[in-house]
């Protein structure tokens, strides 16, 4: 019997899914500035040249590679059961801006703003995954966006998750981040309760 072999494009696909989760590692653990295609490809255990073919560029490999993860997030929270209440809903939002997939959108976020041809790309990649992130919440918190103040209190959440997941890239403090998640998911269920 001969070898089993894998079809091109599932190995294409392979290739650059790996690129991708490379790329999102590379760009939380060395910045961006420590973060080339050369790099990515050798962590992703592939050619420079296979690494070019999937991303022409580096701001091609990088936005896309945020993009990827957003999306792979998205679709793990969908899947998820509802937590059991707000508390936990909130500690989920809030995980959703201390991991690496924030770190790495961090450092995209501080490279477009130096960056040109990155602006426009991140700007509106950053709206889209901020509208999903968004929508997300509403639905994790079983929010009526439709009452007086609902809506902002959702984005102040966010805001404050994201300023926690700011505050986490220097020290990680559990214990504050475990009270401050407590008294946001009072001030969500006083919100939602009224």
């Amino acid at each position: 019997m001969g070898a089993v072999t894998t079809p091109k494009q599932d190995r294409s696909r392979l290739t650059r899914a790996r690129l991708l989760e490379s790329a999102v590692t590379c760009l939380a653990e060395r910045g961006w500035s420590g973060s080339t295609v050369s790099v990515v490809a050798e962590h992703a255990g592939v050619s420079r040249g296979a690494a070019q073919h999937h991303f022409p560029t580096r701001e091609d490999l990088f936005t896309a590679a945020v993009e990827y993860v957003a999306e792979e997030r998205s679709a793990a929270l969908r899947r998820l059961p509802r937590p059991a209440g707000t508390r936990e809903a909130v500690a989920t939002l809030v995980g959703l801006f201390t991991g690496p997939l924030f770190r790495a959108a961090l450092h995209l976020w501080v490279a477009a703003s130096n960056e040109p041809q990155l602006g426009d790309r991140v700007t509106a990649l950053e709206a889209r995954i901020g509208r999903e992130t968004h929508r997300m919440a509403v639905e994790l918190l079983g929010a009526d966006e439709s009452r007086p103040g609902v809506r902002e209190t959702v984005q102040g959440l966010l805001d404050m998750a994201r300023g926690l997941g700011l505050a986490n890239l220097l020290t990680d403090d559990e214990a504050r981040r475990e009270r401050v998640v407590a008294q946001w998911a009072a001030i969500v269920r006083a919100q939602l309760a009224d």
